[in-house]
């Protein structure tokens, strides 16, 4: 099953180290293909290198594509994560 979501980056910082460490350790048990795709840029959102390459910014629109058995699943915890800005955000 193929899962095409968008999702907008909140995180003040933009995807750097630290939210893209957890997508990748969130993804690790993931049976589907995962990609991100940010300015016509296509990666690998199980690495966390290829995430950092997209150099999102903050509001910067993401395409997230799940693609495999799981794929409900794992977009359902990708959307979430990125709601929740990967748990930087700050109570106000």
């Amino acid at each position: 099953m193929k899962i095409v979501q968008k999702v907008k980056v909140k995180n003040k910082m933009g995807l750097h180290t630290r939210p893209a460490t957890v997508i990748v350790k969130m993804l690790q048990n993931a049976k589907s293909y995962v990609h991100f795709t940010c300015k016509n840029e296509t990666v690998n959102a199980k690495s966390i290198l290829s995430i950092l390459m997209l150099a999102a910014k903050k509001n910067s629109s993401i395409t997230i594509t799940c693609d495999g058995e799981d794929a409900p699943q794992v977009m359902e915890m990708l959307l979430k994560a990125f709601e929740d800005q990967f748990g930087e955000a700050v109570a106000t």
